[in-house]
């Protein structure tokens, strides 16, 4: 039988997180699976086992991502944290399409499996493996500057194009299908995927894709216009955005918070679906309305529910 490798990621600044790091660990070497980190992650691990007397990670038994094992080696990853930390992950293992289980130590964390309580749990089942595996949409995102390629980047939640100073305002026009739409002045735009339609879109007023609508949503970030609502177009659509050579100033793009470029004046994004998804791990075939109300805390009381026929 080959050998099961299971890939850990944390929020290393939080010692919740290294807790909980610690229990996966005894959890997974009692069952007979590999714990396996990311070299830059593994000092804090055994610092913090040093301080709670723990040898576990001294042992031996575990293996460093990329010096014992690689990506392609890896069953499964547990990330330990919030969205952010779970981005992490994803940005760590997608060319490997290894898939993600998520474990919420954070605060209202829409793309975990699992929270604190039930870590546990999460990882007998892990160790059974006993999970389905669901496609998440991702975006693939160029840049280009005088038609030529400067960057290129991908995202599982958005892609922004926003101004690099507060005080100015980022002049745009935008493109879908190579045809030009409207232009405007505005903060930024944000150009999302159904997994990310919770997260910043959502607070800039966007609206909530079920992850089972494959569709791609673009979402004016304070927008002076007339015409500068969120749309929700084709996953098989070409999205460009021009930053206007009449801004007072240059752009920034951020893919998932986490890679950026600079964008100055006549820089060019193109964002379409990407042939790459990202992998989540789940434990259960429930429907998407569940888990909005219980992230969101919304009000359900007094609900009868449906009568026989209806």
């Amino acid at each position: 039988m080959s050998e099961r490798l299971v890939l850990i990621v944390s929020h290393t600044r939080r010692n919740d997180a290294l807790s909980a790091a610690s229990q996966v660990i005894s959890q997974l070497i009692s069952a007979g699976i590999t714990p396996v980190f990311p070299e830059t992650e593994l000092d804090e691990h055994r610092n913090y086992a040093k301080t709670q007397g723990n040898s576990t990670i001294e042992l031996g038994n575990l293996k460093v991502l990329g010096r014992d094992c690689a990506i392609g080696e890896l069953e499964l990853v547990i990330v330990l944290g919030g969205d952010g930390t779970i981005l992490k992950a994803a940005e760590l293992v997608r060319d490997a399409a290894t898939p993600l289980l998520g474990i919420n130590l954070g605060h209202v964390g829409f793309l975990a499996e699992s929270e604190r309580d039930g870590l546990d749990d999460a990882v007998k089942r892990v160790v059974a493996k006993d999970y389905l595996i669901k496609e998440r949409l991702t975006l693939d995102v160029g840049v280009y500057v005088d038609g030529t390629e400067v960057f290129r980047t991908w995202a599982l939640n958005e892609v922004t194009i926003e101004k690099s100073s507060t005080e100015k305002m980022l002049e745009v026009v935008l493109e879908i299908d190579r045809k030009p739409l409207t232009s405007f002045g505005c903060d930024g735009i944000i150009i999302g995927t159904p997994t990310g339609s919770t997260a910043y879109a959502f607070s800039a007023g966007g609206p909530i894709v079920w992850p089972s609508v494959e569709a791609i949503t673009v979402v004016p970030i304070s927008a002076h216009a007339l015409f500068a609502r969120p749309l929700v177009v084709s996953p098989r659509a070409d999205i460009a955005v021009e930053v206007l050579q009449r801004s007072n100033g240059s752009g920034v793009l951020w893919a998932d918070g986490r890679r950026t470029w600079h964008l100055p004046p006549g820089a060019r994004v193109v964002a379409r679906r990407s042939d790459v998804s990202v992998r989540l791990a789940r434990f259960r075939q429930g429907p998407f309305n569940d888990r909005l109300v219980k992230k969101f805390s919304l009000p359900v009381d007094g609900w009868r529910g449906p009568v026989e026929g209806n």
